[in-house]
């Protein structure tokens, strides 16, 4: 593995953080957040139209960029380094793969090349709000739990003459009040022959009704989907695709990219607390002089350089994605706790921007963790407790 990056890797992530600190700082990404999509459309369209930033991970013969997954993990570090409230994660991290993955080559054809362009965004709906384990981040998705089955719960498909209809409802859904596709994972079949499928419905469709939720990091708009009667396409063949592996491996992909931006969080909040305390002066002198001060930004700079280097190694290896993913949440968890700490009484204001990290470290946990269950399940997946035998003990519990 070489570890250096190219000199087009350093130019994306030069560009775009050029282009973030002219455009997202705390005030631009409070008026974005209070809009009715959610995210700067203006932004938006110039990092797809001028960096081709949903495309960069996508084929050129789709109209992407061709690049590989370091690429886009590189840019949604600057994106979480500015709290940037935007499609990217939703449409580039985890729709349009699904669709490079699962769909028909017309369905590729038709969607992608709008996706690359910045013309559709596309949104994930999985029911019951399980994100995280419809990934196989936290659970083993194969089970298909996470998405209700049998006759009730969940979203049920059915095959009728004029095609599939969609009933239910998904919450926590990433975007999806203002996405322009959907993808819904639903159950076809019945019980006891249920199976999960993905499909496509537009955002226009009949009897679809998307409500915007109140969400506690208003950065990550997240939306209840509705579906009564409501027509859709299959995703993919006819043929039953292999829609809960697919998912498993965007998900390994998706959480090196959430490493990398969680990172990029966490280093946006140290770097502005290393700023604040040298100006803030106590008894004549920075605070930042201080050797406990110091103590406590140097703990925080190994953590962040740590789960920067996790993050990259997961891009490089997706199969390393959900551990990096953990430790980047961590990270981000345990730096953004620290900066409203060291900047005082300003700190715990609701205004200051200290809580803008605050409220992402702990939304992201929620949406894709916690961290604890993505190292269990990791550990669990790689065989690390063996077989457990009654009487034995897991994480100090006893086993009956």
């Amino acid at each position: 593995m070489d570890a250096a990056f190219t000199a087009e890797q350093d130019e994306i992530r030069r560009t775009l953080r050029d282009l973030l600190a002219k455009h997202s700082g705390p005030g631009e990404v409070r008026a974005a957040v209070r809009t009715a999509e959610g995210h700067d459309r203006a932004l938006w369209r110039r990092l797809a139209q001028e960096l081709g930033l949903p495309g960069l991970a996508l084929p050129e013969e789709y109209g992407g960029a061709g690049c590989t997954a370091t690429e886009l993990a590189l840019a949604c570090e600057e994106t979480g380094r500015a709290l940037l409230p935007s499609p990217l994660l939703a449409t580039a991290v985890l729709a349009a793969p699904l669709i490079a993955a699962l769909g028909t080559p017309a369905q590729r054809a038709g969607l992608l090349p709008r996706i690359a362009d910045g013309a559709l965004t596309a949104a994930l709906a999985v029911p019951g709000g399980s994100m995280a384990a419809a990934l196989g981040l936290t659970a083993d998705n194969r089970t298909g739990g996470w998405a209700g089955g049998g006759r009730a719960g969940g979203v049920q498909a059915r095959l009728g003459d004029g095609g599939w209809r969609l009933y239910g409802e998904a919450d926590r859904v990433l975007d999806g009040h203002s996405a322009g596709l959907l993808l819904v994972a639903a159950h076809a079949g019945g019980y006891p022959r249920s199976r999960t499928l993905l499909f496509l419905a537009p955002a226009e469709a009949d009897g679809l009704t998307r409500t915007r939720l109140t969400s506690m990091d208003e950065t990550r708009p997240l939306a209840r989907v509705e579906l009564r009667d409501t027509p859709a396409e299959l995703l993919g063949a006819d043929d039953a695709p292999d829609v809960c592996g697919a998912l498993a491996a965007t998900g390994r992909t998706a959480a090196a990219h959430l490493a990398a931006e969680a990172v990029g969080a966490a280093a946006g909040a140290l770097e502005r607390t290393v700023a604040y305390v040298k100006e803030r002066e106590q008894f004549g002198r920075a605070i930042g002089s201080f050797q406990a001060v110091k103590h406590r930004l140097a703990d925080l700079y190994v953590r962040v350089e740590a789960a920067r280097s996790a993050a990259y190694h997961a891009a490089w290896d997706p199969a390393a994605g959900p551990l990096a993913l953990a430790q980047a949440l961590e990270a981000a968890r345990t730096v953004a706790g620290e900066a409203v700490q060291l900047h005082g009484g300003i700190g715990f204001t609701w205004e200051h921007e200290a809580h803008l990290y605050v409220k992402r470290a702990a939304g992201d946990e929620l949406l894709f963790g916690p961290v604890h269950r993505l190292r269990d399940h990791a550990a669990g997946q790689a065989g690390l407790f063996g077989d457990v035998t009654p009487g034995g003990l897991v994480h100090g519990v006893a086993v009956r």
